[in-house]
Order: structure tokens, then sequence, then C-alpha cells
């Protein structure tokens, strides 16, 4: 069986990215998302700290130390691209100006609803941040993440176990394994990648998936 190494994903996921899209990434794999956008395509990249017009990763050497985004990861800013304040970020998340919100998980469920701010483990504090506020206030919420746990315990599952970011919120998930829809049916399969059945992917899924339309 085959699984995509995080830049893969990252890759896979800015191929469905339509021009024009204004797109806030979250902290963690989502932020590769900037380093692939395809030569024949526009899209705008919003941080919530207060940056749109997000670009690629620096070259090593070129960091500047006063460019960070959400995750405090350097970054480059896009010709056009400007600043602001944080009250002004959050209501450009709130107000449901962002087209779309790649975000990781801890766990999806089959309806769709979002878990990516607290485990229930002491050794790791929760950390909402602007979750809440992307998973509603974006149209569309796009997550990126393993298809499986460290130990190869399912992430997708029928209902979440950790507290909720967000019900009913996330329309499409991309793992190291397949692109599933969440769709009013249940969740199916977009997308095997190549060495990848349906049996496997099944395997290591908490919830049926439904076979590729």
């Amino acid at each position: 069986m085959q699984r995509l190494e995080p830049e893969q994903i990252a890759q896979r996921v800015a191929a469905d990215i339509p021009d024009g899209a204004y797109v806030n990434l979250g902290i963690g794999l989502p932020t590769m998302v900037a380093n692939y956008v395809p030569d024949d395509r526009e899209v705008i990249y919003h941080s919530e700290n207060g940056i749109l017009g997000v670009g690629p990763a620096p070259e090593p050497g070129t960091e500047n130390p006063e460019l960070i985004n959400a995750g405090k990861q350097y970054v480059t800013l896009l010709p056009g691209g400007c600043y602001f304040d944080n009250a002004e970020s959050f209501a450009m998340m709130r107000g449901g100006h962002l087209d779309i919100a790649v975000l990781g998980a801890f766990q999806v469920s089959a309806r769709g609803d979002l878990a990516n701010w607290a485990t229930n483990n002491d050794k790791y504090p929760p950390a909402v941040g602007g979750a809440m506020d992307l998973a509603v206030g974006a149209k569309q919420v796009f997550v990126l993440m393993r298809h499986t746990t460290k130990d190869d315990q399912p992430k997708i599952l029928e209902q979440c176990d950790y507290p909720l970011t967000g019900q009913a919120v996330v329309k499409r998930i991309y793992t190291d394994l397949a692109v599933i829809d969440v769709t009013d049916d249940g969740l199916r399969v977009r997308e095997l990648y190549a060495g990848n059945s349906l049996e496997d992917v099944q395997a290591l899924t908490g919830v049926r998936l439904l076979p590729p339309a």
C-alpha cells in the first residue's frame, strides 16, 4: 500500500484549489500547500495572524525574521500582498470571505465533524487558535492529515472521540492514502492513490467508505 509523503499530499490539495480562490492554511501540514500553486493559477493565501498574499516558503538564507505565518514559520509575500491586525483578519474569517480553509485534524467523523484542537491528553495542552472561526466561517473546509495515528488507529471515525471544533463542516479529506468526499450519503472515496485498493484503505478507516462514483 502506498502512503504519500506530506509534501505530496499538499501538492494534491493544491491541485484542487481553483484559480482566484482566497484560502486559509492551518498550522502544520496545511502550510505546505502554498508551495505548490499550479503555474496557471493565482491563489490568494491568508494567514490568521494578519497576512493576505502568502507565498511559498523562503529559500534557506533568505528568511525575513519579521515575516511569519500563524505557526511561526517563515513565509514570503507575493506582489500585491498586505498585512493587517488580528481584528481585521478574524473579520475575514468569520465573515464568510474565505473560499476554502485547509486544516489539519486529529479526527473527522462520518458526517464531517472536525476535531483538531484537543486530544484529552494533559501532555498536549489544547490550543484552538482560530480553528473554530475558520471551520464555520470558510465556505468550504478541506482537511489534510495522515489517515491513521502513529500506531495505525483510524482517524476517520463514525463519531469523533475528541472535543469538536465544528459540526458537519468538513467537505473533503486528503490523507496519505486517499481523497474522500463528505456527502449526504456518507464518506465517498474520490481518489485512491496508485497501489491502494478500497479494501486496504477501508481496513484503516473507522467508518464504512463508499466506492468512487
